[in-house]
């Protein structure tokens, strides 16, 4: 669901259509007005506003020119109520030129005035779109709308900097490698079974990943749950993630299912609770006679049940620390949940059912009771959010939070990219990035902490969601092909775009260079053997691309074979290296088709932007970038863009190109019609 972004952050980019909402085209229970009854709304542009009831909705047709993501704004009031807590639910459709839909829902809150209404980023396809939007519980006013192409995220304004200014070497290093390849991959990852589950088998999961990609995630996801105060006993969590992080050079992430009694009236602390009679859950379905709001109020029983619950946290927490092990932490995690948009709760847990206010509060204490109190100065603070209508004042604040956080379950409801539900859901949810993104200014980074299915790399580089990792919950959201097909599992996990165990750089914790994942001293020669079947179609297979820090020449060989003659020539082509780094090796083989003018033009390689000798999608992120002015260029990189030969280096060359990975096309360069 989508929701109202301040002004202030929404794109100035001029749009590529604007209009009065009268001049749409209008459906029944939709109908131009001055007024409502005998209320007047000043201040409206055109003729008038659209009065929409019921039902009643707006559409338009827009020739988009090149697939990608598009922001739908509209100045609009919701007149019902009496303040933001009261909503309305809306619908945005996008019928696309390639016959695909998409609908969803989005929740418009009350405001006094006209206000500008985000319905978030929609994917068009090139050519003729037709947008519809309003209906749903409708009884709202619209004057003017406009559709922009959506600001592609700027990765580099995110922080590499922890919060906490006592963050432990290792701390900064992982922060530091997080950031280097945030935007430009995505980090995998796997939530594991907490307690006993599986038959105690806390590898089921890894050992199927293990089994159907040949890979392992970079990232585990353990939970705290079962460290409390209540019935707690020593589940082998802490030890596991200090195994994982020192045995298997593997990252750290944690939540923590925190329990109370619910019967909290009768409980003494320092009692033992059994399990069956405690709950995570809201007070609402619990029952529970716990009091959130108290659990930050000093003297109260909730108050000191929290201290101790923090203290069995922090004695974990104080293990990985002395192993020299950083965790990403994610506490007090979807919070919100079913909205939380009133005080009495609605989230699905205890520590959100008193609200934003007292949530917040919670946080706030949490953070510095573990990073004071206890001096751990081992965790990157994850903040898990949402993207409601007011989902913006949970937020705990910039000075105490690391990371923003999504978790995404969208293959049973609320599904964006047409399909049916029972079906993997592959979309990169843009929509939800780009809040989140804005939520900070863009300076803090993006993660996907949980999921069902795994976007699709093809989506996230279309989208321009650059997650910073995925993670899904264990069980059937891994292994069931109703959520994740296991040969996308494998495409996914065996593509450059992914980040895997095997791939983190073997002193990520210590003086590594963030980013790097094999050392060399070694200086080798890169050879690409070409071959035609016509005259101007070569098939490229690479081999091991090696650069140091003293390097600067690399050989092509190339032999063309036309199609017209038996007869095949041999150019030699020397080039100065544009970029290395010091002890980086590029590995990964790959094979790709492309299209050059002849044997006397073969130094340039379509699609390679990052000079490392294959096209991938690293190189369809790193296009976006300087197609958005983000990142420059040398004359090798440019020659490489151009992949639709116009002379110019712009998005319709990241168009093409990412047609050519996923197989749309199949030579470059392309002119793209």
């Amino acid at each position: 669901m989508a929701q109202a972004v301040p002004a202030a952050v929404v794109s100035a980019a001029d749009p590529l259509f604007s209009a009065e909402c009268e001049d749409l085209t209008l459906s029944s229970d939709a109908q131009v007005a001055t007024k409502v009854y005998n209320d007047e709304y000043p201040g409206y542009t055109g003729a008038g506003f659209v009065w929409v009831t019921s039902s009643g909705t707006m559409s338009f047709t827009i020739d988009a020119p090149e697939t990608g993501m598009y922001r739908l704004m509209t100045r609009c009031i919701m007149y019902l109520g009496t303040s933001s807590s009261d909503i309305r639910e809306a619908q945005v459709t996008v019928t696309r030129s390639d016959d695909s839909t998409a609908t969803k829902t989005v929740k418009i809150a009350h405001t006094d005035d006209w206000n500008d209404y985000n319905w978030g980023d929609l994917k068009l396809t090139k050519g003729e779109n037709t947008i519809t939007f309003g209906g749903g519980w409708g009884y709202c006013l619209y004057d003017n709308m406009t559709l922009t192409q959506t600001p592609k995220p700027e990765y580099e304004k995110a922080t590499a900097t922890p919060v906490d200014p006592k963050a432990t070497k290792e701390t900064k290093a992982l922060m530091s490698y997080l950031k280097s390849v945030y935007g430009s991959h995505i980090i995998s990852g796997q939530q594991e079974i907490y307690g006993g589950g599986n038959d105690g088998d806390s590898e089921k999961e890894f050992n199927y990943i293990k089994d159907n990609t040949g890979k392992l995630p970079a990232i585990r996801g353990f939970d705290f749950m079962n460290y409390n105060p209540l019935y707690g006993w020593e589940d082998g969590t802490t030890e596991r993630a200090i195994k994982w992080a020192k045995e298997q050079n593997g990252i750290v992430t944690a939540s923590w299912h925190i329990n109370v009694p619910i019967d909290f009236d009768k409980y003494t602390l320092g009692d033992e609770v059994d399990w069956k009679k405690c709950t995570y859950k809201n007070y609402q379905t619990s029952n529970s006679t716990f009091n959130t709001a108290n659990a930050v109020k000093e003297g109260t029983k909730e108050y000191e049940y929290f201290q101790e619950a923090m203290k069995d946290l922090a004695e974990q927490l104080q293990k990985l620390q002395d192993a020299n092990v950083p965790i990403i932490l994610r506490p007090l995690h979807e919070a919100q949940g079913n909205e939380g948009n009133y005080s009495d709760g609605t989230s699905w847990f205890w520590w959100g059912d008193r609200g934003a206010e007292v949530y917040k509060e919670l946080w706030k204490l949490l953070y510095t009771t573990l990073t004071e109190e206890y001096g751990l100065h081992n965790i990157i603070w994850e903040y898990n959010s949402y993207n409601y209508a007011n989902s913006d004042t949970w937020y705990p604040g910039d000075d105490y939070v690391d990371i923003v956080a999504y978790d995404k379950y969208n293959c049973d409801f609320n599904r964006d990219d047409g399909q049916s539900s029972g079906t993997p859901n592959l979309s990169a949810i843009s929509p939800i990035f780009n809040y989140l993104y804005e939520l900070t200014s863009g300076k803090k980074m993006v993660a996907m902490a949980e999921n069902d299915s795994i976007p699709s790399e093809e989506n996230m580089v279309i989208e321009n969601a650059g997650w910073l990792y995925f993670c899904p919950w264990y069980g059937d959201h891994l292994m069931s092909s109703q959520y994740n097909d296991a040969a996308q599992l494998k495409k996914m996990y065996t593509s450059d775009y992914c980040i895997t165990l095997d791939e983190l750089p073997k002193d990520l914790y210590g003086n590594a260079e963030p980013g790097t994942t094999v050392t060399t001293d070694a200086t080798t020669d890169t050879t690409a053997e070409t071959t035609t079947e016509t005259e101007t179609t070569a098939t490229t297979y690479f081999s091991v691309v090696t650069t140091t820090e003293d390097t600067a020449e690399t050989t092509v060989e190339t032999t063309v074979s036309t199609a017209d003659t038996e007869e095949s020539t041999e150019t030699t082509v020397e080039s100065s290296a544009t970029e290395t780094s010091a002890d980086t090796t590029a590995t990964t083989a790959s094979e790709t088709t492309v299209t050059t003018k002849g044997a006397v033009e073969a130094a340039t390689l379509y699609g390679d932007i990052n000079l490392d000798g294959r096209v991938d999608i690293t190189d369809a992120v790193l296009l976006n970038k300087a197609a958005a002015n983000a990142v420059s260029l040398s004359a090798q990189q440019q020659a490489n863009a151009d992949c639709d030969e116009s002379g110019e280096v712009d998005s319709n060359d990241a168009v093409v190109l990412l047609k050519f990975l996923v197989s749309i096309i199949h030579t470059l360069p392309n002119k793209g019609e």
